[in-house]
C-alpha cells in the first residue's frame, strides 16, 4: 500500500524496500529470535512521485539519512511489533516528505525606514551623552 504523504503525493510501494533485522537493547528471550526493527529504504533518485526541486530539498532535509547512492535510510526501532516499527517509519518518511514540499520563502532585502534610521541615530546620541557626563570632569586654569 503507497505511503500518502499529502492529497496529491503518494510514495508508490514500487520506490520502498523494507528489511526487518533484530533491534538492539533489553527484550527478554525475544530479543535474539524476532527481527522486529525494520529499515525502510527510500529510492529518491528513481522515484518518479517527486519533481527534482522537491528531491534537491528532501536530500539536504535526509541529512546522515541520505546513503551514497541516493536512497533515504530510515531506522525504527522503538516499538516491539514489526508493524509498529513499519508504521513508525512510514510516518518518518513522510513527514520528511511533507517538509520537503514546502517551498522555502525567497527573502528580499530591504532599506531600513526613514523612522528606525532616526531610531537609531538619536539612541547612539542619548548613548553618547550619557559617556560624555560620566568622564572626568577637566579643571580650567
Amino acid at each position: 500500500m503507497p505511503i500518502r504523504v499529502s492529497r496529491q503525493i503518494a510514495i508508490p510501494d514500487a520506490d520502498l524496500a523494507v528489511t526487518f533485522v533484530r533491534s538492539s537493547g533489553p527484550g527478554g528471550q525475544n530479543v535474539n529470535k524476532v527481527a522486529s526493527a525494520v529499515q525502510l529504504r527510500f529510492d529518491l533518485a528513481g522515484s518518479a512521485a517527486l519533481t527534482p526541486r522537491v528531491k534537491e530539498r528532501l536530500r539536504a532535509l535526509a541529512g546522515h539519512r541520505l546513503a551514497s547512492d541516493g536512497a533515504i535510510l530510515i531506522h525504527a526501532r522503538a516499538q516491539r511489533s514489526q508493524a509498529d516499527n513499519r508504521r513508525e517509519a512510514e510516518r518518518r518518511l513522510a513527514a520528511l516528505v511533507r517538509l520537503a514540499l514546502v517551498e522555502p520563502k525567497i527573502r528580499r532585502a530591504t532599506k531600513p525606514t526613514r523612522a528606525s534610521q532616526e531610531r537609531r541615530l538619536a539612541s547612539k546620541a542619548r548613548a553618547q551623552r550619557t559617556k560624555r557626563l560620566r568622564a572626568r570632569v577637566g579643571r580650567d586654569d
